[in-house]
C-alpha cells in the first residue's frame, strides 16, 4: 500500500511539474515580445538617449514589468531603479608642453572629473605608449579600467581617429582618475599638462529585479541588456526621420530579458538567483554595466546572459543565434547540450575581427573571470539599420525573436538549477 501511494505521490509531483513547466513556456508569446518591444521601440521615448525624458520613460515601464512579475529589487533597495551619477564635462581649455616644447592644444584629450587640473613630471602619472600597431580605442578603455592616473603618449600615425577619444570623456564617474591622451612620437623628460573644465553631476539608473535562489542564493545568473540608444539627431535625419529608436539595439534584447523574468518567475524552480538587469549607458561607454559589476563578487556569478540584438536573423537562418567569446569558456557548450532535440543552434561569433566580445555589456565580468557572453543575430559585416533612424519596429522578425528567447530559457536551465557551472574567462588571454 505505501509502495503505490509512494508512486501515485511522485507521479503527481511530476506531473504538476510538467504542467507548471507547460504554463511557464505559454507566457514566452509573439504577443508579448510585440508589446514590450513595440513600447520601446516607440517614437515617444525619442530614441531613449541617456539624460532623456525618453529614458526615464522607458525606466520606469522596465521597472513596472519587473514588479508585475514578482521580482525583488536588488539588496532590499526601495526600487528597481539602481540609481548612481556620472560626471559630464564641458572643455574650456587645455594646454602643454614636453621638454619645453609646446603642445597644438588639438592634440591633448584630458579625461577628468575635475575642473581644473595642472600636472608635470613629479605627479605621480604614468606614462604609457600606444603603438601604431595597437588598436587605439581598445587599449584607451583598458587603461580606463585601472584606476590610475595615466599620461598615454599615441603615435602620430593614428591621428586620423584621436580626435574620437573625446566619447571616452562622457559620463564619467566622481572616482574617475585622470588621464592625458597626447599625440605624439616623443617621450618626455619633463612635461606640464593643463585642463580646465565645466563640470556637471548627472544622475543614470540601471533597473535591476532578482528572483532569490532556493538552495544556492548566493549563486548569481544575470540576464541583461542594454535600454539606452542614441536618441534624436536631426544633423543626421534620414528621410526626414531623425529618431533613432533602436528597436534591434537594444530594444530587442531588453525585451527579451524581461519575458526571461516574467518565465522564471512562474516557473519558480531556480536554485540560483537570477538577477534581471536594464543597463544604462551602454552607448556613452558601458557605464550602468560597470556600475552594476561592482556591486557583486565575481567569483559568486556563475554565468551572465547578455542580449543584444536578436530582432532579425542570424547568417544561418532562423532559429540561430552566436554567442561572442565562445570559444573562451564552456558555456556555449552548456547551452547546445541542452538544446538537444530541438532545431535551435547556438554558434560561435562569426565577426571575430569586430571584437563584439569586449563591445557590450558581458565585457566588464568577462574581465573579471566570469563567464559572460553575449547572445546575438546581427549580420555585423552588413547590417543595414545598425545605428541607424531605420532601426525599428517594422524591421523585427518577431516570430523568430520569440523562438531565440524560448532557446535562452531552455538552454539556461542546467545553470540556473546549480546542475552546471560554465568555466571561467582565462583573463590573461583577454584583450
Amino acid at each position: 500500500m505505501f509502495k503505490k501511494l509512494l508512486v501515485v505521490t511522485l507521479c503527481s509531483v511530476v506531473f504538476t511539474s510538467s504542467l507548471h513547466s507547460q504554463k511557464a513556456a505559454k507566457l514566452i508569446n509573439e504577443s508579448e515580445t510585440e508589446r514590450i518591444e513595440k513600447f520601446l521601440s516607440s517614437d515617444d521615448l525619442a530614441g531613449r538617449q541617456i539624460y532623456t525624458a525618453g529614458i526615464e520613460k522607458a525606466a520606469n515601464f522596465i521597472a513596472n514589468e519587473f514588479k508585475q512579475n514578482g521580482l525583488a529589487t536588488f539588496k532590499n533597495s526601495d526600487s528597481h531603479l539602481q540609481s548612481f551619477s556620472r560626471i559630464s564635462t564641458k572643455f574650456i581649455s587645455a594646454a602643454g608642453n614636453f621638454d619645453g616644447n609646446n603642445i597644438d592644444t588639438k592634440n591633448i584629450i584630458a579625461i577628468t572629473s575635475e575642473a581644473n587640473l595642472d600636472i608635470n613630471e613629479k605627479s605621480g602619472y604614468e606614462v604609457v605608449k600606444i603603438a601604431k600597431e595597437d588598436n587605439l580605442f581598445l587599449t584607451v578603455r583598458k587603461y580606463m579600467t585601472n584606476n590610475k592616473n595615466y599620461i598615454i603618449l599615441v603615435d602620430e600615425s593614428l591621428g586620423a581617429n584621436f580626435g574620437r577619444l573625446v566619447q571616452f570623456k562622457s559620463g564619467l564617474s566622481e572616482q574617475q582618475k585622470s588621464i592625458f591622451i597626447v599625440l605624439t612620437n616623443q617621450t618626455p623628460t619633463a612635461y606640464k599638462l593643463q585642463a580646465t573644465h565645466k563640470v556637471d553631476k548627472l544622475s543614470l539608473s540601471n533597473v535591476v529585479g532578482i528572483i532569490p535562489g532556493k538552495s544556492l542564493p548566493n549563486e548569481y545568473v544575470i540576464f541583461s541588456g542594454h535600454y539606452d540608444h542614441l536618441g534624436v539627431n536631426g544633423k543626421r535625419a534620414v528621410n526626414g526621420d531623425s529618431i533613432y529608436n533602436g528597436a534591434n539595439d537594444d530594444a530587442a534584447g531588453t525585451t527579451a530579458m524581461i519575458m526571461l523574468s516574467k518565465y522564471y518567475s512562474a516557473l519558480a524552480n531556480n536554485e540560483r538567483t537570477l538577477v534581471f538587469a536594464a543597463f544604462t549607458a551602454e552607448e556613452s561607454g558601458g557605464f550602468g554595466a560597470q556600475y552594476f559589476s561592482k556591486q557583486f563578487d565575481p567569483l559568486q556569478v556563475k554565468a551572465m546572459f547578455n542580449i543584444e540584438m536578436i530582432g532579425t536573423e542570424s547568417k544561418w537562418g532562423k532559429n540561430s543565434a552566436y554567442i561572442t567569446g565562445y570559444e573562451k569558456t564552456d558555456m556555449g557548450a552548456i547551452l547546445q547540450k541542452n538544446l538537444e532535440g530541438t532545431d535551435f543552434n547556438f554558434y560561435p561569433d562569426p565577426y571575430t575581427d569586430q571584437n563584439l566580445f569586449y563591445r557590450s555589456d558581458n565585457a566588464t565580468l568577462a574581465r573579471l573571470g566570469v563567464p559572460a557572453h553575449t547572445i546575438s543575430t546581427s549580420k555585423m559585416d552588413n547590417e543595414p539599420n545598425y545605428h541607424k533612424p531605420s532601426d525599428e519596429f517594422s524591421t523585427l522578425d518577431i516570430a523568430n525573436m520569440t523562438q531565440i528567447i524560448k532557446a535562452i530559457a531552455k538552454s539556461a536551465q542546467s545553470i540556473i538549477s546549480g546542475k552546471d557551472t560554465p568555466t571561467r574567462v582565462d583573463t590573461t588571454q583577454l584583450k
